[in-house]
């Protein structure tokens, strides 16, 4: 399913910790029955008093006495799966939603929480950048078992513990300490890159494969056939029939790929190489090899961007540290109970 491949692909993602409603909401539990849930915090995390029991699901966590119910690590085992993410789904679901509680509380704490209409706003551009229709990532999202509310809710998290790293960051002056990769979520675009467009390519790889054991013997005379037939090309639409004739040679389509997604070592040649014509030649370790750009389209950016380019460069680093180092400092501070 085209769907299943789009969210697996752009996701990194899950459900938030739990969905709110409005005062005397009724949630739907895995049985079908109802669940009374008084009225939530603002933040996406509700301050549920009480759980119908009887009606298939209960508390299996408080956290800073924000419940985390059966269902919600449910949804979010489901999301885990979809994602394809190794290990035991409920174990990792219920980590995130822990995880998650602490993150939203932080979040109202300091009034970092996103509106609504922020939430609305990112949840159409999400679509919008993987075309296809809002009802159709809706369907998609309930039919997974992940829904769109549980989706929304976790939009509203990510956006909410970004600007709150954004917010801690500006004011330690952008200094931190500590190295840590980069975890911020490329598939949501932020607020700020809206309307921002960045170049996408449509790639195809040709590659003179060279045996490792061969390498030294074989690598330059192969690196001076591939760019022969570097000169035989034409773009994309020849190349295929020009290696048939010729062996150890690969050609692959690798499909669109957008710019702030292109490999290091690759994306000087391929943003100066002009649609319909191929980059120069690479010995890699695969052998000599090359790409042929088919293709070139401007569309709207979905690279992650923060407050100020917060999350750009050095200052990337310096905020995925402070992430990591932020959340254990709430970790140290909550009162989590599993029931």
């Amino acid at each position: 399913m085209r769907g299943l491949q789009i969210i697996t692909l752009a996701m990194t993602a899950v459900l938030t910790a739990a969905c709110s409603q409005s005062d005397n909401t009724l949630e739907s539990s895995t049985t079908g029955n109802p669940v009374v849930v008084d009225k939530p915090l603002s933040t996406g995390a509700p301050a549920v008093a009480r759980i119908n029991k009887a009606g298939g699901t209960k508390i299996a966590v408080l956290v800073n006495e924000t419940p985390i119910t059966t269902n919600d690590i449910k949804r979010r085992a489901a999301f885990v799966k979809l994602r394809r993410m190794k290990g035991n789904s409920r174990s990792i679901a219920k980590k995130e939603l822990i995880e998650e509680a602490m993150k939203m509380k932080e979040a109202k704490r300091i009034r970092t929480v996103v509106s609504d209409k922020e939430v609305d706003a990112a949840y159409i551009r999400f679509a919008k950048s993987n075309k296809m229709p809002v009802n159709v990532l809706t369907k998609i999202l309930n039919q997974r078992g992940v829904t769109q509310r549980g989706f929304k809710q976790y939009i509203r998290a990510q956006m909410s513990w970004q600007r709150a790293v954004g917010a801690r960051l500006r004011a330690t002056g952008g200094r931190t300490t500590g190295q840590a990769k980069p975890n911020y979520q490329t598939w949501l675009p932020d607020k700020n890159s809206q309307g921002k467009q960045e170049k996408e390519y449509t790639i195809q790889q040709v590659v003179f494969i060279v045996p490792a054991a061969k390498r030294s013997a074989i690598l330059s005379s192969r690196t001076a056939q591939a760019k022969r037939f570097r000169t035989r090309m034409n773009g994309c639409s020849n190349t295929k029939q020009l290696a048939t004739s010729l062996t150890d040679v690969t050609v692959r389509d690798l499909g669109r790929i957008r710019e702030h997604k292109l490999p290091p070592r690759w994306a000087k040649d391929i943003k100066t190489t002009a649609a319909g014509k191929v980059t120069r030649v690479q010995q890699t370790e695969k052998g000599a090899e090359m790409l042929a750009v088919c293709n070139e389209r401007s569309v709207q950016s979905t690279a992650p961007v923060g407050n100020d380019d917060l999350f750009s460069g050095n200052v990337q680093k310096q905020a995925s540290a402070l992430d990591k180092s932020y959340l254990e400092e709430l970790r140290k501070v909550a009162v989590i109970k599993e029931r």
